[in-house]
């Protein structure tokens, strides 16, 4: 028994999709995901892929993913990889695979130079949180995220 990454392809869209909506259902988000499969094969398999997917197996069987994206660091003057989703199915935990999958993520960003790799923690989800200082993640304490959404940044524009 063994826990394997493997990069995504075009076929496993739905279960991207699935893994989405399983994540958003356990952060209590369920009600915000309007993402599409079609969505997802013209923005993560299309012309100009916009984000990477990883799926963690176990037994050959899928129970995660990871899904991260280039960005970059002015200060640092390097690009780094930002995870958007880690998710492995609740009831799957405890096999390796949400390391497998952090440490495939961390071997790409070796291989490209970044020079950091960075994502986003519910406050309330001790268990991840415990789980990345494991891996040695340093907590943003004194960082909050801000966001436009569409109709936001639609008025901002348009001002």
């Amino acid at each position: 028994m063994s826990a394997t990454v493997r990069p995504a392809n075009e076929g496993d869209v739905g279960l991207i999709l699935s893994f989405i909506r399983g994540l958003a259902e356990y952060e209590k988000l369920a009600h915000e995901v309007v993402a599409t499969e079609a969505d997802l094969r013209r923005t993560l398999f299309g012309p100009q892929p916009q984000a990477q997917v990883l799926i963690g197996n176990w037994n050959d069987r899928p129970i995660g993913f990871c899904l991260f994206f280039r960005n970059y660091s002015t200060f640092l003057g390097k690009h780094g990889l930002y995870i958007e989703d880690l998710f492995v199915l609740p009831e799957s935990r405890g096999h390796g695979v949400g390391k497998a999958l952090l440490k495939a993520v961390a071997k790409i960003a070796v291989e490209q130079g970044c020079g950091r790799m960075e994502w986003s923690v519910l406050d309330w989800n001790e268990s991840a949180i415990q789980f990345y200082r494991s891996l040695g993640a340093t907590p943003m304490n004194e960082w909050t995220v801000q966001r436009l959404a569409p109709f936001d940044f639609q008025r901002l524009a348009n001002s």
